[in-house]
């Protein structure tokens, strides 16, 4: 599998988020996304998910399900942490894995990857900044999807989390998985490529 992207514009809000980007990333490989605050790197993303239109440029991924768009075979890890307060931890994963497609919701492992099994039944409106942080990182791997968009995602997370995060990831590439993770520090993962978005753009 193989995602690519030539001359990529964004335009948003009357301005010119960032233009001309090009980039390609295969199974096994990981790109960061860096630049400074608004050099465009959330919008890329999302760009990539569909959620925000490319304005130029083209999108292209090669080898994957030719009957599933790319946002079908994508997870996105956006800042905000989707979750409903009163449903619990366990009661929110299900959801979400409900949503992506799952038949079979098969959450205990996904919830004891991130360290969250013994709060399965805990309402996510007393979970914590990081634990609701890892109850999100849970929906990478209670559905399998190849693609993973991943903005900031160690924010708001400790030391230990963030070593389960990066092993996540590891075994993601290892699957036969890519990665593109917006980010302003490294995210643990040795060899991957870095795209930088520039002031310029």
């Amino acid at each position: 599998m193989r995602l690519s992207a030539v001359d990529l514009a964004c335009h948003r809000g009357g301005r010119d988020v960032f233009a001309g980007v090009s980039f390609a990333v295969g199974s096994g490989e990981a790109l960061t996304v860096t630049g400074r605050n608004g050099a465009g790197k959330s919008s890329l993303l999302r760009c990539i998910i569909g959620l925000v239109r490319i304005a130029h440029g083209r999108l292209t991924l090669e080898d994957g399900n030719s009957e599933l768009s790319i946002a079908e075979q994508t997870h996105y890890l956006g800042h905000q942490d989707a979750l409903k307060p009163s449903l619990s931890v366990a009661e929110n994963l299900r959801f979400w894995a409900g949503f992506f497609g799952a038949r079979t919701a098969k959450i205990a492992a996904p919830l004891a990857a991130v360290g969250l099994d013994t709060l399965a039944d805990l309402p996510a409106a007393y979970l914590s900044a990081g634990q609701r942080r890892r109850l999100s990182i849970a929906r990478l791997v209670a559905v399998e999807r190849p693609i993973w968009l991943l903005d900031e995602p160690s924010s708001a997370l400790d030391a230990a989390a963030q070593d389960r995060l990066g092993e996540l990831m590891r075994q993601h590439l290892a699957g036969g998985g890519l990665i593109l993770a917006a980010t302003h520090g490294p995210i643990g993962l040795a060899g991957a490529r870095e795209l930088r978005l520039g002031a310029a753009t």
